[in-house]
This record gives structure tokens, C-alpha cells and sequence, in this order.
């Protein structure tokens, strides 16, 4: 049954010659690109789009030419990145029965509409279910966790809430927090002070901050402390009032770092907590406050826990292939009564 082709006729309304063009892409590379993927052959001739192959393909073909043409209406171009993330959240959703997903667009795209995340240099949108929960829980709650391996994109929608945040003035500062623990390598022999020595590994916060507002505006805003950069340890005796705090890398609190942070949080301030209990640097024997407050505050009402898994990856295929790897290894190698 494998060998079964079928042909789709798809037509994309409105027809905007140039929404269609930020469709296809410089020399219709992103068509290239969907085609390579689910193996499927797209022809079009303006806004009617001929696809060919397996049924089962050419349905996800049609969903993702369409989720992707209604992101062409922001007037932002599409990013090979972007087609990606598409790509990989039609492979993971089901696409048994088209009229179930034609039934489901009009609240997916209030959804989508509500999950979007709007500052001066664009928008972004959750990509998969748990990126959709993971900003829902955010948007819900003062006190959020978002916990899961690397690349899922926990830190960058954190970032992007609190940039929202404070362009609609619904908080006064962004702070930027991460414990300052070394990872196998050494903080001592970097130059500079404490808050010197950490600034490189905030390098991912610095980033999605200067996508986000632009380098002039972020230096602006760090010279007159409307951002925050501080180690943990700067926190003690503080307590943070109408901001946006983010405490990145928190598997490597310990239970009483992780307290005091908590114990931070002022009123009109949210708290956004990122971390992944499978990469801790602690000392032998010492318990991250990650997991500690898993345990303690699991239920606790007006705190919310966001959990990804490998399938949520949203860097190059082969990192979730990477991830997938180590955890299996991990468990394999895992004594039977190791904590």
C-alpha cells in the first residue's frame, strides 16, 4: 500500500503575491524544503498548489503549507527555521482525518492568536502542544517551571514573555538570575568579578534579548538597570517588586538557594524558573533545589510546572536524536537502586 499516489489540489486565500512569495522563498527553497521532507512533489501556479504523493504525506503537506501561509500575514519573512518547526509539528500531530483538523481551525487559530507573543521586532509563536502550555501556564500563573533537556525552547519563550511584559508596562525590570556553579569549567580563572565571570554563561538570555529589542536598546536598558543581569547569590535580601525574573540553569540551585529565590518574589512580579534535572553540576551528594521543588510545591496553587520531553527539540533533527541517546544510556547504565 506504500505505493499508493494521490494528487491535491490546495488553494491559499487571500491570494497576496507577496504572503506567497514569503511563502516559497528565495527560489521556492522552502518549498524545496517541505517537499524533501515529506516526500511529496509541489507544484503551484500563483495561489493554487498541486501536491503529489503518499495520502497520509500530502495531508501533512496541505497542513503545513497552510500553518505556514497564515504566519506569512504578520508581513515577517519565513526562516528555514521556521518551515523546520512546522515541518516537525505536523510529524508529530496526528493527520488521520483532514475534516477533524478543518473543524479544529477556527479555535486553534483564537488559540494561536492568544499564545502569540507581540514585541516591537516581531512576534513568536509557541511551537507543539507543550510550548503552547509551557507560555499558557506563564500567562496563568506568577510562578512558572518550565522543566526539559536543551534546545526545547524554554529560556527563549521565557524571554520573550518578559520583553512583552515589559513593553505593555505590566512590569517595571527584567532580571535575569543564574546560579553561578561551574559546569567543568573553571569561573576563577575568568576575568572580572562574580557578575563578570557569569555574563558568558547568560550568553543564550543575551541573545534572544537582542533579537528581541535590538543591541542598543538592551545596553540602554542594562545601564539603567531596567535589565538586570545578577548571579543568585546577589538575591539574598532582596525583594524583587513589579519584574520579570527569570532564573535560568535552577537545577543547579540547591534546596536553599532555591527557597530564597522563591521567597524573592514581590508583589506584581512574575517568576519564570527553567532548568533540566538530567544536567546538574552540583557537588556529589548535594540535591538540586530543581528537584527538591518538584517535590515540595507540586500542587500548590498559583504555581505552575511545564515539563518537555526530547520530541519538543527545536534546534537541528540530530540534537533530539542526541538527547534521545543519552537518556537511553542513562537508564541502561543506571544502577538498580541509584536516587
Amino acid at each position: 500500500m506504500n505505493d499508493i499516489v494521490t494528487t491535491h489540489q490546495l488553494k491559499l486565500e487571500p491570494a497576496d503575491s507577496s504572503r506567497l512569495a514569503r511563502l516559497c522563498g528565495q527560489f521556492d527553497e522552502h518549498l524545496r524544503q517541505i517537499e524533501d521532507k515529506l516526500e511529496v512533489q509541489i507544484a503551484n501556479r500563483g495561489n493554487a498548489f498541486e501536491l503529489t504523493g503518499h495520502p497520509h504525506q500530502v495531508v501533512a503537506a496541505s497542513s503545513v503549507l497552510k500553518n505556514l501561509y497564515k504566519d506569512t500575514s504578520d508581513n515577517q519573512d519565513l526562516t528555514p527555521d521556521d518551515v523546520h518547526l512546522v515541518l516537525r509539528e505536523s510529524l508529530m500531530s496526528s493527520t488521520d482525518a483532514a475534516p477533524q483538523v478543518v473543524a479544529a481551525d477556527s479555535s486553534s487559530d483564537r488559540e494561536a492568536a492568544e499564545l502569540t507573543i507581540r514585541t516591537r521586532k516581531g512576534t513568536i509563536k509557541p511551537r507543539g502542544d507543550n510550548q503552547k502550555a509551557y507560555v499558557r501556564e506563564i500567562m496563568r500563573h506568577d510562578i512558572n517551571f518550565g522543566i526539559g533537556p536543551a534546545g526545547t525552547g524554554k529560556t527563549y519563550l521565557a524571554v520573550a514573555c518578559a520583553v512583552e511584559a515589559l513593553e505593555s508596562e505590566q512590569v517595571r525590570r527584567i532580571l535575569l538570575v543564574r546560579p553561578a556553579v561551574e559546569a567543568g569549567e573553571k569561573l576563577g580563572f575568568l576575568p572580572g568579578d562574580l557578575a563578570e565571570k557569569i555574563n558568558p554563561y547568560l550568553r543564550p538570555l543575551y541573545d534572544a534579548l537582542y533579537e528581541m529589542l535590538g543591541f542598543e536598546r538592551v545596553a540602554k536598558f542594562i545601564d539603567r538597570q531596567i535589565i538586570e543581569v545578577a548571579p543568585l547569590a546577589y538575591m539574598r535580601g532582596r525583594t524583587l517588586n513589579n519584574s520579570f525574573i527569570i532564573l535560568d540553569e535552577s537545577q543547579n540551585t540547591t534546596k536553599e538557594q532555591m527557597k530564597m529565590f522563591l521567597t524573592r518574589i514581590g508583589f506584581g512580579s512574575k517568576a519564570v524558573i527553567t532548568g533540566d534535572y538530567t544536567q546538574i553540576d552540583l557537588p556529589r551528594g548535594t540535591k538540586s533545589g530543581l528537584v527538591h521543588a518538584m517535590e515540595v510545591l507540586d500542587g500548590v496553587e498559583g504555581i505552575g510546572f511545564s515539563h518537555f520531553q526530547s520530541k519538543d527539540v527545536v534546534r537541528h533533527t540530530l540534537v533530539q536524536r542526541i538527547v534521545e541517546a543519552y537518556d537511553r544510556h542513562e537508564s541502561d547504565t543506571k544502577p538498580p537502586h541509584a536516587d
